[in-house]
């Protein structure tokens, strides 16, 4: 496929592990696990395919409202996943980036990101945002905050905020703009996600669950994205039929 028409930042929600695993019986955190081999294919799909940003929802700001249970094997399953993966990603040439805020995050998990950050600083492939204790509403209020206390502190002119300040306070602020975002699963919201990064992003709902989704799913989105016309608010009349 022709560059141009390959998105430059695709976010992925990984929707649907919990019922993938109630369909056949299993605990909910089986579909988890089951997720882990889904978003390593997918990041080699976006490779092959030349995407060059990849933002994988892996924990939300309102996940801590699940059972203590999930929550507990969630904040592992992520620390486990960095520790037993950070290699292959550094092998593969991807650097791996963190968003999210740090209270109550597990300091362990932290670390992991930490070091995977550390370790994948200079690869230049495919950048992997880990999106862990994440949310949109709380990235963008986090921003204000900062924005706020610079102004008071006399650092910023109030005057002088516009939409490229605010991009400078967010988590990642060198992270473009969200051009694909991908959700499995058949539900169709955007759940808080990137809600700044994606305010253009054309929007593709796959009807499997995460587990089942691998890189020719991510293709085949590509191919969707391709056939979209992007006019960014903008508009061309079409000619009159003869």
């Amino acid at each position: 496929m022709p560059k141009q028409f390959v998105p430059r930042h695709v976010a992925v929600v990984m929707d649907g592990n919990g019922r993938w695993a109630n369909a056949r019986g299993l605990p909910r955190t089986a579909g988890h696990a089951a997720g882990e081999a889904s978003l390593l294919d997918v990041v080699a799909g976006a490779i092959e395919i030349g995407v060059e940003y990849v933002s994988a929802y892996a924990f939300s700001t309102e996940n801590w409202s699940r059972s203590p249970e999930e929550v507990r094997f969630l904040m592992g399953f992520n620390r486990d996943v960095l520790r037993r993966r950070r290699d292959v990603m550094n092998d593969w040439g991807v650097r791996v980036r963190w968003a999210g805020r740090r209270p109550r995050l597990w300091r362990s998990v932290i670390a992991e990101l930490e070091e995977a950050e550390r370790l994948t600083a200079g690869n230049t492939t495919c950048t992997l945002t880990m999106c862990v204790n994440y949310g949109g509403r709380a990235e963008i209020a986090d921003a204000a905050k900062a924005i706020a206390l610079d102004v008071a502190a006399g650092r910023l002119k109030a005057d002088r905020v516009n939409e490229k300040t605010v991009q400078r306070y967010l988590d990642e602020p060198d992270l473009p703009d969200v051009d694909l975002f991908l959700r499995s699963s058949g539900e169709q919201r955007t759940s808080n996600f990137m809600l700044w990064q994606a305010a253009y992003a054309e929007l593709v709902f796959l009807d499997e669950p995460w587990p089942d989704v691998d890189r020719r799913h991510l293709w085949k989105a590509v191919e969707t994205y391709a056939r979209r016309d992007r006019r960014y608010g903008g508009a061309v009349d079409a000619p009159a039929p003869a």
